[in-house]
């Protein structure tokens, strides 16, 4: 093996959290399908790279971990990296405080492959996340071409209005993010009414609360986009039950 180049591929991050690996199966699943899509056939079984992953995460020493998963095509050949790492965690004042955001300039064509999968080629989403940070926001929403919320830049959104959710469907150029899938599912089993759909920018601004998933962060709370306010500018009641149906899921 060797180290993951950016060329034509796939991905997956992950965390492990207290010697297990969050919702390995899914992330590897996904993998597959992203794999199939791109035509790249995976150069060894899923469970071996299942065990690859969980020997190499155990046998790490560094307690809890980043784990990215890549595989490519290069050369008409397939392969595959396992890179495993120490997790940094989010700040505590950020899952307090909320994330701000910024509405990133470069739009992503909603009908092009790499917005379907989880692709190593992220030059839109990495120049656009690095240029939300160096104006002091924490991440950078991106629209479709035609002026729809797609997602972060590594991240999935949502928005509360009313007491219902919301989060653009995958038509609007939004990956099925792994935390998102389980927000819904969580929603479904408590019949918190929630929609996969199109949203502006503007409905998310007039949304009573809103925030972020991915399977690093889990649910972050999102309070501001360009510097307009949502709802009170705080963590909503609806994110706080989830980040805390979120949590009770990691122990």
């Amino acid at each position: 093996m060797k180290n993951y180049p950016l060329t034509f591929g796939v991905f997956e991050s992950m965390r492990s959290l207290n010697g297990k690996i969050i919702r390995l199966n899914a992330h590897l699943e996904r993998l597959k399908k992203g794999c199939a899509a791109l035509k790249i056939k995976l150069p060894v079984s899923v469970n071996k790279l299942k065990n690859e992953i969980e020997t190499g995460a155990a046998n790490s020493g560094l307690g809890d971990k980043y784990i990215r998963l890549s595989v490519w095509l290069e050369g008409g050949k397939s392969g595959y990296a396992v890179l495993i790492k120490k997790y940094t965690p989010y700040p505590l004042s950020k899952h307090r405080k909320g994330f701000w955001a910024q509405a990133a300039s470069c739009r992503q064509n909603e009908n092009s492959f790499l917005a379907q999968v989880k692709a190593i080629e992220r030059s839109l989403y990495e120049q656009s996340f690095l240029r939300a940070k160096a104006k002091g926001f924490d991440e950078a929403i991106i629209l479709n071409s035609r002026g729809y919320v797609g997602e972060g830049s590594r991240s999935n959104i949502f928005m509360v209005k009313d007491g219902e959710l919301f989060t653009p469907s995958v038509e609007c150029a939004c990956l099925d993010g792994i935390t998102r899938r389980l927000v819904l599912d969580l929603a479904k089993k408590a019949r918190i009414k929630f929609f996969e759909t199109k949203l502006t920018l503007k409905d998310i601004e007039d949304g009573d609360e809103a925030f972020l998933t991915n399977s690093l962060m889990g649910v972050m709370p999102l309070v501001s986009i360009n510097n307009i306010k949502i709802g009170n500018g705080k963590a909503g009641k609806l994110t706080k039950w989830f980040i805390k149906k979120y949590s009770s899921l990691l122990k």
